[in-house]
């Protein structure tokens, strides 16, 4: 039945006060060949009923080991961390507008700014965008006002094809231009020009790249800081345990840092929603897009949480704002400060470091499969990509009919990659147990072809 809390009467008086004859007439703005019926539903089932068909659908499925990734990954979650963010405080609030009566939003939303400068070594962290390509994107467009006389971004071809789709929607229309730098076939890392671009503002830094391999970052960088370029490093929040931070590269550091978020914390969901992530230089802020929570104290001297900076259309600058983005993903980010809260400066550390690990072993157990090889000699951190004899995706489909998600054929995120490469990742789920059953049964589907 509708959830309509008013009767027949009521509305009929609501009508006549608005001078309107019928509910339909709220809508007269609509041209007729846009109006639909009311979609027919089919009838409902009880609570009872839904809970029985989904339990048995459920019987029917193992555990399913997972060794997908291409950007997003199946990491340990504690229980706490939703237990917390699912809280009506967190779940339900709104923006934090009104700073008296968001002060707990608030410096929830500043201890994570207070993170991801301590991961990435930045000065000045955002209160998070949409997703890290939508973040990447705004990246471009800072850098661009930072340098206005240039029109252009050097897009490394290791940048996740996604990512790069939305670098293609979204820059062009503002007369921005992508050069793509190619990738060493043989490292699969990032080949520099011998020159740098005159009309460039700056270069995009992915650490890790598409294939799973870590980039020469520090020579990247003082290629970049030599011929005046800003330095966009593109990073793995998790990785950055382990890993240089961006804000140590080169000479200078990066001058802008961005990221997926959602290793921290949030878990595999259909493609989102996500967080992303955009950290920068102090010099830089005022080129920040999206919110800023500062610290302050009140004027009775106690602390005090605030946004500031806001340079959101819908405020003060209106038609000079830095970016139409006109939120942030709260509930995301919270579960983020809560994980990282959690598992600490050690348990992130560890939690890397048995992903790496873990990648090292199955990569070593893989090579050793007749057939199979390793197309690229770079380091990785979780994930690689290997080489079949076979059709990398019919292949993934056999042995998900095993329970295993072997991973992402290369051609699914890039249609001109070499459709027998698959991308394989691990994270601190994936056990020994969970490594020797996937090359088991990868040889075994090899050895029958």
């Amino acid at each position: 039945m509708p959830y309509i809390p008013h009767d027949a009467a009521e509305t009929a008086a609501m009508l006549e006060a608005i001078g309107a004859q019928q509910l339909a007439d709220l809508f007269d703005e609509i041209p007729e060949s846009l109006q639909n019926e009311t979609v027919a539903l089919p009838e409902g089932c009880s609570e009872a009923s839904l809970r029985r068909l989904l339990e048995g659908r459920a019987a029917e499925q193992g555990p399913l080991r997972c060794f997908a990734g291409a950007g997003v990954y199946a990491q340990h979650i504690p229980s706490i961390v939703w237990e917390i963010a699912r809280r009506g405080e967190f779940y339900s609030a709104y923006t934090p507008y009104q700073a008296e009566a968001s002060q707990g939003t608030l410096q929830l939303l500043y201890e994570f700014q207070s993170f991801m400068n301590r991961l990435t070594a930045m000065a000045v962290s955002n209160a998070s965008l949409y997703d890290g390509a939508t973040a990447l994107a705004e990246a471009c467009l800072m850098a661009l006002r930072l340098r206005p006389q240039a029109r252009e971004i050097l897009v490394p071809e290791g940048l996740w094809p996604h990512w790069r789709a939305v670098l293609e929607s979204l820059l062009p229309l503002q007369g921005i231009r992508l050069h793509t730098l190619p990738q060493d076939p043989q490292t699969g890392q990032l080949l520099l020009p011998e020159e740098g671009l005159s009309h460039a503002a700056a270069l995009i830094i992915p650490q890790i790249n598409r294939y799973g391999l870590l980039e020469e970052v520090d020579t990247l960088a003082r290629w970049a800081e030599a011929r005046g370029l800003l330095r966009i490093a593109v990073v793995n929040p998790l990785a950055l345990a382990l890993l240089k931070a961006p804000g140590d590269w080169g000479e200078e550091g990066a001058d802008i840092a961005v990221g997926e978020g959602q290793p921290l914390g949030v878990p595999l969901s259909a493609g989102g929603p996500y967080f992303g992530f955009l950290t920068c230089k102090r010099d830089t802020v005022r080129q920040l897009p999206g919110r800023l929570v500062a610290k302050t104290v009140d004027a009775e001297g106690k602390v005090a949480y605030c946004l500031t900076l806001q340079a959101r259309e819908q405020h003060i600058r209106r038609a000079g704002a830095t970016s139409n983005i006109c939120t942030n993903q709260g509930l995301l980010v919270t579960a983020a400060t809560i994980h990282l809260a959690t598992l600490g400066a050690a348990g992130l550390r560890a939690a890397a470091a048995r992903s790496h690990q873990q990648a090292q072993r199955l990569r070593a157990l893989l090579q050793d499969i007749p057939g199979v090889v390793l197309p690229y000699s770079g380091a990785v951190f979780n994930e690689f990509v290997v080489r079949l004899p076979c059709p990398a995706a019919g292949l993934r489909d056999a042995l998900l009919d095993q329970d295993i998600l072997a991973g992402v054929p290369l051609v699914e995120l890039e249609p001109g990659a070499n459709p027998h490469d698959l991308l394989v990742a691990t994270t601190e789920l994936s056990e020994d147990e969970d490594l020797a059953a996937y090359a088991t049964a990868l040889a075994r589907l090899l050895g029958e072809i």
